[in-house]
């Protein structure tokens, strides 16, 4: 499996995932000239995406999906909740309803040769999900958009090969930052978005020895930097009493503006 970050932050999020026969793009939140040039960087044309999967409506996830899906024709998969919210975004344009596909949290389905399994995650969206994708053994998840996590979750992440996991922001930073009172309160409750710290400690119970590479990914412009994220969340993963250390995996931060490392699994 290939796996790499064509965009990851609070203004645009398109990640890439590809097996033998498929390629997919997870979310298409920046515009449709970045994703055709983050593809053709990856040696991939938007002609080769077999389907678009959604994990929500809010538009850092959505804002290049009206394009792209209406200029290549390509399949769509969200949640029914999800469809409905994408079908009154004006600013998408008219999208052909047959290139809407219903999936569910829970329901696994094949695309090509690729095993799809959408899990629930907590967002203040109408039915957000993220995605773990497997093929010939080898798996794949992005999570990202959660405000929190729970045992069913951490079982769904067990076993990866590679993940893009969500370290949003720094507590402190959000705290005494600019943002409204309600904003930060918003982003820091249970449907918000993962701090560097919960993400630590959600990496401490899914790592394994098999596990190719971690990206730390959705990192707010405002309240978070690449190294406060990637130093909060190696301490936390080598914290006294942790099986791991940082040092023993791959960990990078997927950035906003730049095409990730190509990992293949």
């Amino acid at each position: 499996m290939d796996f790499c970050s064509i965009a990851s932050g609070s203004s645009g999020n398109c990640i890439y995932v590809g097996s033998g026969k498929a390629s997919v793009l997870v979310d298409t939140g920046i515009s449709a000239k970045r994703i055709q040039e983050g593809l053709k960087s990856i040696g991939r044309k938007p002609e080769d995406i077999s389907g678009i999967l959604i994990t929500h409506e809010h538009s850092d996830h959505i804002q290049g999906l009206g394009v792209v899906s209406r200029k290549y024709h390509i399949p769509i998969y969200a949640t029914p909740a999800t469809i409905r919210q994408i079908r009154r975004y004006s600013a998408l344009g008219n999208i052909d309803p047959e290139l809407f596909h219903e999936i569910h949290a829970g329901e696994a389905f094949g695309l090509e040769d690729l095993r799809v399994k959408p899990f629930h995650i907590s967002h203040d969206a109408a039915d957000p999900v993220g995605y773990r994708l497997e093929h010939d053994g080898k798996s794949v998840a992005v999570a990202t958009d959660m405000g929190c996590y729970d045992d069913a979750l951490v079982d769904t992440l067990k076993d990866l090969d590679a993940v893009l996991v969500e370290s949003n922001h720094d507590v402190n930073m959000l705290q005494v930052g600019r943002y409204p009172y309600p904003l930060k309160m918003r982003i820091m409750s249970e449907k918000g978005h993962l701090s560097n710290d919960a993400c630590g400690i959600l990496l401490r119970q899914i790592l394994n020895d098999h596990m190719k590479a971690v990206f730390l990914g959705h990192l707010s412009k405002e309240n978070n930097y690449a190294a406060l994220a990637y130093a909060t969340v190696a301490g936390k993963i080598s914290e006294d009493g942790s099986p791991y250390r940082a040092e023993d995996f791959d960990i990078s931060v997927a950035e906003r503006d730049h095409v990730s490392r190509f990992v293949e699994v």
